[in-house]
């Protein structure tokens, strides 16, 4: 045996090692974003009258219900805590308790929708959207802190290798459980005659999620073993010098406005996109949520495709440009009064898939070179922060403008049609503020040389 051969390496030198943590922990979010996405495709069904078979929500309420997922990590600030605590406690304790608030979440949001609650109201909603929404935002709480763990757990074992790709693969793996639940949500729901269960069906799968990360966490204390020194070994302590380095860098600024912008234009779109197809596309109710379907579907090839990319050639502030320019020239199509057919949708939803495969590939893996390892958890929990902030805020402000500007009635003052031209607008909005940050924080690069570039 060689000196070489004797020298004891980390367990993340094992390709087999720190691919196979990788596919782990992305099967839980996966999991999870299943449970984010479940009730895109039930809008129409949440918002139709009682006698018709729905729920009698309005957009209104269904906008309070959607924005819920980040109402505690914006308002107690659990989200932005949650990152001290993975810095503080680590990522086993960190993960193991987000995942289980996911799991509680989900349960709550089931029972909610499988359950008639009357005419009980609470702080003017009706008690059903209230309780839903209670678990969607512990859900959300759980989700948040999660992402950033795994975001963490793969900085953690792929610094030194290809640490875009796995990022990439991971928002791969999570987008599968997104365009899940976007196609089969409404066929699932019809089928079984329910439409909470499309949600009983999310809350079986977080249990397998979070089975599958207490496994994970065998391989986290393997890997803690393998360090040579015990320095290696020991997770850093929080220091509120951290936060200091963090708040003062413009260069993450840049990165988190950036965030919070692009992702206003895509995730809150989502909520509302299975509908606009069928009032705008004119496509049937039954399969309308396929055509949203095709965007993270489309990103699961895309989006480790860029990665791969940034590894070997970088330009990372070059993709966030094109893909800033490309989810504007998006909401512009979708609009403008033209082409109102189901094939435009279609090419329209592929080339915001593009965008969402572009922007994600470059931007999370461009945080560890601009923060370090230790300092990363608090990073990304302010990042995951401040995109709450637009997630939770969007969908509300989306369903109020569609409760009083877009909604067509007839003379009889019955809903026959949606006009989605401000909506669209305001998501275009936000792709030309994206494109401004992302070329300041090209030239923010070039003085800093991160190396983005």
């Amino acid at each position: 045996m060689t000196v070489t051969e004797q020298i004891q390496k980390r367990l993340s030198d094992s390709a087999i090692a720190r691919w196979s943590a990788m596919a782990i922990v992305s099967f839980t979010m996966m999991c999870g974003y299943f449970i984010t996405d479940v009730m895109a495709p039930l809008e129409d069904l949440l918002t139709k009258s009682i006698t018709d078979g729905g729920l009698g929500w309005t957009s209104g309420e269904y906008g309070f219900f959607s924005g819920a997922y980040g109402y505690i990590n914006v308002f107690l600030l659990m989200l932005f805590f949650g990152g001290i605590i993975l810095d503080k406690c680590g990522i086993r304790i960190t993960g193991t308790i987000s995942c289980s608030l996911m799991l509680a979440g989900a349960i709550i949001k089931w029972y909610a929708l499988d359950n008639n609650f009357g005419d009980a109201e609470i702080f003017g909603y009706p008690m059903q959207v209230a309780v839903a929404a209670l678990g969607f935002a512990i859900f959300g709480m759980g989700a948040e802190i999660t992402g950033i763990t795994v975001t963490k757990v793969i900085a953690k074992w792929f610094t030194g290798h290809e640490m875009a790709l796995a990022m990439g693969l991971q928002v791969a793996m999570a987008r599968i459980g997104t365009a899940a639940a976007l196609a089969l949500s409404l066929p699932f729901a019809e089928m079984m005659g329910n439409i909470s269960a499309p949600l009983l069906l999310g809350a079986a799968l977080l249990c397998i999620g979070l089975v599958s990360y207490l496994v994970y966490c065998v391989l986290d204390r393997k890997l803690d073993a393998s360090c040579e020194t015990q320095e290696e070994n020991k997770e850093d302590e929080f220091q509120l010098t951290d936060l200091k380095y963090i708040f003062t860098n413009k260069g993450f600024w840049l990165i988190t406005i950036l965030c919070l912008m692009f992702y206003s234009g895509v995730f809150p779109f989502l909520k509302f996109a299975t509908k606009l197809m069928i009032y705008k596309y004119g496509v049937e109710p039954e399969i309308a949520g396929l055509i949203p379907a095709m965007l993270p579907f489309g990103t699961i090839l895309l989006t480790p495709i860029f990665g791969s990319m940034y590894d070997r050639v970088g330009k990372g502030a070059t993709l966030m440009i094109i893909g800033s320019a490309m989810l504007t020239l998006v909401h512009v199509l979708f609009a403008l009064p033209i082409l109102n057919v189901w094939w435009f949708a279609i090419i329209i939803m592929i080339l915001l898939g593009i965008a969402f495969s572009l922007v994600p590939s470059a931007m999370w893996p461009s945080v560890p070179k601009i923060i370090p390892l230790k300092q990363l958890g608090s990073a990304y929990s302010i990042i995951f922060y401040i995109q709450n902030i637009g997630l939770s805020m969007v969908p509300v402000l989306i369903g109020w403008i569609i409760d009083t500007q877009s909604t067509i009635t007839n003379a009889n003052g019955e809903i026959v049609g949606y006009d989605y031209t401000i909506p669209m607008s305001i998501f275009a909005l936000f792709g030309i503020i994206a494109i401004a940050i992302s070329m300041m924080l090209k030239k923010e690069d070039a003085k800093k040389h991160y190396g983005l570039e």
